[in-house]
């Protein structure tokens, strides 16, 4: 698991060579800069760092800075992106790689370099000779969306690291409210741990007080209590978009999307999918799916059909200037509510 790679580094445990790939942006640049912290000074790494793009660079090129003795330093740091020739693909380039050089490298890599191939591809070619090798003799890091027990622990670890310690309800609240985006959830653990200090711990209160919403968690949140046939909260949350300068038909997309995905979950699990397999279907955060398998409860078939019906119908009037924008979203929600 990546956090326990991680761990490593932070305690300057470095392996010869690492392989990061996927598309998680986050965790590959996340690493990358956890290697550059902790293998050099500051002052080293005008010597002793480097980043080659094997689109435009060829690998035996790369390789032989790899082989070169630091200087001013005992370790160098050699980043290899875009390793397209692990993959299916064709690159882009023109650049002809030797690599029977990559395979002798693997075999005998120099004890003082750190080499890092940074591969943000969905799926390498496991069939390819140079893949299972660089497979074989790498630490993977495989830059997937996180499992919902994985993100949880990983909010846990940044607040950790931030010097603050967050209760586990508060998580589940912060989830909820910021998403599961990555780089959005620093932020506010960041800022979450600054207000919280070193003498309280991250409650759920101060997440509810503190964490923005996004647009998708206000709609979240708006047609949670419609579920709970809440129409009066469900207004407020509407006006309060409103007054936030968000646009009427941006706001119906996003509701429509919501009702989308609780339609989608809702048919898969009947299908016998479990929601790992329902957030891999739908290429999702399988705590999205925790949260609208949650919803769809609350509708039966007919209603979600005729809530979809209704939807289009509006997105169709919104587009063709029937009614105005800010009314048809109010009569939406009444209509969902079962109210005309």
């Amino acid at each position: 698991m990546v956090l326990d790679i991680w761990k490593k580094i932070s305690k300057k445990q470095v392996d010869p060579v690492y392989l990061m790939f996927g598309t998680e942006t986050f965790l590959i640049n996340e690493t990358r800069q956890l290697l550059v912290d902790n293998v050099l000074d500051d002052e080293e790494k005008d010597f002793n760092f480097s980043v080659y793009d094997l689109e435009e660079t060829p690998i035996e090129a790369a390789l032989e800075d790899a082989e070169t003795f630091p200087f001013m330093g005992e370790k160098r740091l050699v980043i290899l992106q875009n390793p397209v020739f692990l993959t299916s693909e064709k690159s882009k380039g023109k650049v002809e790689h030797n690599l029977a050089k990559l395979e002798e490298y693997l075999s005998q890599p120099a004890p003082y370099s750190i080499v890092v191939f940074s591969a943000p591809y969905e799926k390498l070619d496991e069939r390819k000779k140079v893949t299972k090798e660089l497979k074989r003799k790498a630490t993977v890091i495989e830059a997937k969306k996180l499992s919902e027990p994985e993100t949880k622990a990983w909010v846990k670890e940044r607040a950790e690291v931030n010097g603050a310690v967050i209760e586990n309800d508060a998580i589940e609240l912060l989830l909820t409210l910021a998403g599961t985006n990555l780089f959005m959830l620093t932020s506010e653990i960041d800022k979450l741990a600054l207000y919280a200090g070193e003498n309280q711990p991250i409650s759920k209160e101060i997440v509810d007080r503190l964490t923005a919403r996004s647009l998708e968690q206000n709609i979240f949140s708006l047609v949670d209590k419609v579920v709970h046939r809440n129409v009066e909260s469900a207004l407020r949350i509407y006006y309060d978009l409103l007054k936030q300068n968000e646009e009427p038909i941006k706001i119906l997309a996003v509701i429509t999307g919501q009702f989308r995905l609780i339609y989608q979950v809702k048919e898969l699990a009947r299908k016998g999918y479990g929601q790992q397999q329902i957030a891999g279907t739908l290429k999702i955060h399988p705590f999205r799916v925790k949260l609208a398998a949650g919803q769809a409860g609350a509708f039966s078939d007919e209603e979600l059909t005729r809530i979809m019906k209704l939807l289009a119908d509006a997105d169709y009037q919104m587009k063709t200037g029937g009614m105005k924008k800010e009314m048809l979203i109010e009569m939406i929600l009444f209509q969902i509510n079962g109210r005309k």
